[in-house]
């Protein structure tokens, strides 16, 4: 009982030193919630990608942009790029995993649209293509990742990288930058519908 309570008390700890640092990425931040709010203003659409828990985070952001965030109003366009499983399986199976995400891209896509690619790492090949995929393109880019940002930071045209390497608290801050993005992208929005 002690040893879960110091663990429990760690890492909360923990947690929040790392969002404690989290004021030191605010341009980034801005920069990104910028350009969702742009895009999806001027009837383009957002990708998300990511593997495993950022695979998640993908879905969950798609889903608060498709469906609500906090208060009611029409839908915008988002899309998880983690979510078809045929698509993952059989471009995985002919072209390689690392292409799951860069096919559906060059499917997908279109200039000016804004892919998100997320990573803890920043150096995952499948979330890398994607992104440069999406610069030849003309789409624009935004990188999540953790400290350093990986392969990814200089990749993308926007990287908010969490200065953390543990991977659960990493995950926690993307999750509250996500939900950050999709409550000032309904804020610009509507404010925008109704002025």
């Amino acid at each position: 009982m002690r040893e879960t309570s110091v663990m429990f008390d760690k890492t909360l700890e923990d947690h929040i030193n790392c969002f404690k640092k989290l004021d030191r990425l605010r341009g980034p931040i801005d920069k990104a919630a910028n350009m969702i709010i742009s895009a999806l203003m001027a009837g383009q659409k957002i990708l998300i990608c990511g593997n495993g828990g950022s695979a998640s985070d993908a879905q969950h952001f798609a889903a608060e942009i498709v469906g609500r965030f906090t208060r009611e109003r029409s839908a915008w366009p988002a899309l998880a790029l983690n979510t078809d499983t045929s698509i993952l399986t059989a471009v995985a199976n002919d072209y390689g995993f690392e292409n799951i995400f860069s096919r559906q891209v060059e499917a997908l896509g279109q200039p000016d649209d804004v892919l998100i690619g997320i990573s803890t790492s920043g150096n995952s090949e499948n979330i890398i293509r994607a992104v440069h995929q999406a610069k030849r393109m003309g789409m624009q880019t935004i990188a999540l990742t953790g400290e350093g940002g990986g392969m990814l930071d200089g990749a993308a045209d926007t990287a908010v990288s969490v200065p953390s390497d543990v991977t659960a608290r990493i995950q926690e801050a993307h999750i509250f930058i996500l939900h950050f993005w999709a409550d000032a992208t309904e804020a610009a929005l509507l404010a925008n519908e109704e002025s």
